[in-house]
Parts: C-alpha cells; structure tokens; sequence
C-alpha cells in the first residue's frame, strides 16, 4: 500500500500532554498507527513531537528501526552533547540505545518514523532489566551534518534532477538508504524500487509534492511498502526538496 498524510493534517492532529517520564508538556501528533505499541499491526508507525525548551528525555531504544528528523528548534544529543539543529537526520537500528535527547532554548520539535507497527515502546536504560529485552542488531546510530535547503527561486527553477546520498553508500552493507532529492518545479522521477528494501518514507521538507491532484507541502509524507511495483515523485509548482528513506529488511 501507499499511505500519505499532508502537513496541514500533522499538524492539525496536533494535542497536548504531560510527559510520564518528565512531567514537561509535550505538542504531539500520532501520524500514522500508534504512537508507540507492543505488538504487531498492518502499516507504518509515524509520530510527531515537541518538546518545551530545556527539557531531557534520558537514554533509550526501541525495538524497530528508525529514522529520526529534527526540521525545527535545536538541541543536544547524547553523551557529548552533540548539536542538534534544523535540519538533521538520525538513523537507528532496532534495540539499539541513544540519547540523553536534549532540547534547546526555543524548544525542539522531532518526527519518529517506523516503517511498520511493532514493538516500538521506549525502553529505558534506567529500568533494571532492560538488557534482557535487548536483541542482537547492527548498532548503527548515525547523525547527519545540517542539511542545506534550497532558496526557494533556485529549487523553483532547478534544471536537473539531484540525489544526495545522506551517508556515504560503501559504508553501508544492507537496504537502508537515504538521500535527499531536489527538483525544479514540475519535476517527475521515479522513486527507488519498493521491493529493494523493507518500504520508504518521501519526506517534505522544502517546497512541494503533488501526489493524486493533491498539493502536498512542508512536513507532508507518503510511506511506500515493499509490496508496490513503483512510484513516482512529482514536485509542484515551487519545485521540491524530500528525504527518501529506505528501511532495512532486517527492521526489527
């Protein structure tokens, strides 16, 4: 299947709630699924989260991969107290531990995304066992550089196509995959092959998609699932920058 949800809707979908870990409001959107889940479910897992500034959520895993976006705010994460900033990509294998997650003085804002519903629910390093619910994985916990955007009259007018690989390819041994496409305004280009891994998100974070008559701008998102031949990505009229996320096959 396909699934989509604009940036209108995420953020529509927005409400509020008081974090059980640390007592701080959190602005949440539960995208597609549930936010987080302790078994199996058709369809992807995606969530939205911001965080008030100056605020720790303490080290944990999940038991799903994930790729993790940071399109607004700042922070600091892990041990060295790594900058976060607008925009940044994570990827992290399943059962694999990161944070502390620190937002900064103007707060954070973050997107968590699951290929499919599993196991996802956070597992603490502060609880006592948590090393028995760990299970063996790659470990990979990886952070991009800040990410450029485009001025908006030079995407609206990009002459060609450009795929940029997130991290270099020959370090990776699997299906994961991720690049930043640009395109001019009403560019089309075929998507990578579905079947190549366990499913993508196409991810907005510049400009436009238009997908079945329908204008998709910023922070909009199609999941594709391994069980589609192909896909296409069409930007709009102001032209378009997305993430292509590619999950590994072994996402769990």
């Amino acid at each position: 299947m396909i699934y989509t949800k604009s940036g209108r809707e995420v953020l529509e979908g927005r409400y509020v709630r008081k974090s059980a870990e640390t007592g701080r409001l959190h602005w949440l959107s539960d995208i597609f699924g549930p936010r987080h889940s302790h078994g199996h479910a058709p369809g992807p897992q995606a969530l939205m989260s911001e965080q008030e500034p100056n605020e720790t959520i303490h080290p944990h895993f999940h038991g799903t991969a994930q790729f993790q976006l940071f399109p607004a705010g700042s922070g600091t994460i892990g041990r060295k107290n790594d900058p976060l900033q607008s925009l940044m990509v994570q990827f992290k294998d399943h059962h694999t531990a990161y944070g502390p997650l620190v937002s900064g003085p103007n707060g954070m804002t973050f997107f968590s995304l699951r290929v499919f519903t599993g196991d996802s629910h956070p597992v603490y390093l502060t609880e006592p066992d948590y090393r028995d619910k760990l299970k063996p994985s790659k470990r990979r916990n990886w952070l991009t550089p800040r990410l450029e955007l485009s001025s908006p009259s030079f995407m609206q007018h990009r002459k060609d196509a450009s795929w940029e690989s997130l991290w270099d390819p020959a370090t990776i041994d699997d299906e994961m995959n991720a690049q930043m496409l640009r395109l001019g305004a009403g560019q089309t280009v075929a998507g990578p092959d579905p079947k190549r891994a366990a499913g993508y998100y196409v991810f907005v974070v510049n400009g436009s998609m238009v997908q079945n008559n329908q204008d998709l701008a910023l922070w909009s998102m199609t999941v594709v699932e391994p069980t589609e031949d192909a896909f296409e990505i069409t930007a709009g009229d102001k032209g378009l920058e997305a993430l292509v996320l590619e999950f590994p096959r072994d996402y769990e």
